[in-house]
């Protein structure tokens, strides 16, 4: 799917509010249509699998469809699969083909632990969702969360990898949803705006915001997740029960306020310096948006905090 820039222009100019309301409904839409995929699969699972690239919105995505269920009465629980990180053994993880510490790959996750988890859930037992620091690259279980399942409960675990073989695939019955910001802007047919090119506009803002990433580690780290994606993330997204798109119609014009000056800021000598030019410069054909005028309920909550007032609390799963 692809999106025509002169239309996208011409509502901003238009009307901007009903416009941000339309692409917020459509949104909601798609989520309504998870939730009804979900509550159709709850006699045979209550395990809902949400996978997708860096920058899809699977956090916020989770989180929304957990909102609609809670709303048709179904208790709903959201679980970062991110918790599952082993802890990391410089010796044994593995490693890119350049010799850093892959943490895209699946071998970082410890499967057999969701693998237990999933049939304990399955069976009204209790579990522990541990916690991983981040910062000193362990898991904690001393900080883990109990949660069981009651009667129509249901338990949604995001993450990259949720829907690889080797945690969908010793579940079919869960259902499965990938999510990713897969529509490209046009211009006729000329290509303005790459779905990628958001999704890395998503993860550089999101990471200065939240995790205190400069845009040039960002940068660095993208070859690497791009990778990871097409080794690990991609081949696995045709199991899903449902495709879901994430991406907005209005985004580009928010967000070009809180990633221009940052891709911008970024030092001539940067080795990816061509691609962030070209990046630079397709911002320029689209009609700003002043961010004051998006929902506070907006997907874009989980990325640039200016926008939304969105507290680090509130972010608490943030893959």
């Amino acid at each position: 799917m692809a999106y025509q820039l002169q239309e996208i222009n011409r509502r901003i100019q238009n009307d901007v509010t009903e416009f941000l309301a339309e692409c917020d409904e459509n949104y909601a839409q798609r989520v309504s249509l998870a939730a009804d995929k979900i509550l159709s699969n709850l006699e045979a699972s209550p395990i809902v699998l949400l996978s997708g690239p860096s920058g899809s919105g699977k956090t916020t995505t989770a989180m929304k469809i957990a909102e609609e269920l809670q709303r048709r009465g179904v208790n709903t629980h959201a679980v970062a699969m991110d918790n599952y990180f082993k802890t990391t053994n410089p010796k044994t993880a593995p490693r890119t083909p350049e010799g850093a510490l892959d943490f895209e790959s699946p071998l970082c996750l410890d499967m057999e632990l969701l693998d237990r988890h999933f049939t304990a859930l399955t069976q009204g037992e209790e579990i522990l969702i541990p916690k991983y620091e981040f910062i000193r690259q362990m898991r904690n279980d001393s900080k883990g969360t109990p949660l069981r399942l009651g009667k129509n409960e249901i338990v949604v675990f995001e993450g990259i990898h949720a829907l690889n073989d080797s945690i969908a695939g010793r579940h079919p019955e869960a259902t499965k949803l990938y999510i990713s910001a897969r529509s490209n802007i046009n211009e006729g047919s000329v290509l303005r705006f790459k779905g990628t090119w958001m999704r890395l506009t998503r993860r550089a803002v999101r990471d200065y915001n939240f995790r205190g990433t400069g845009v040039e580690d960002t940068l660095d780290m993208w070859a690497n997740v791009r990778r990871g994606e097409k080794l690990y993330i991609s081949p696995f997204k045709n199991k899903a029960d449902i495709i879901f798109d994430s991406s907005l119609p209005y985004e580009v014009s928010v967000m070009k306020h809180y990633a221009l000056p940052l891709l911008e800021a970024v030092p001539e000598e940067n080795v990816r310096r061509e691609e962030l030019l070209e990046l630079i410069d397709a911002f320029q054909f689209f009609q700003p948006i002043d961010p004051e005028l998006v929902d506070k309920s907006s997907l874009l909550r989980e990325f640039p905090a200016a926008v939304l007032t969105t507290t680090h609390e509130e972010l608490e799963f943030t893959n």
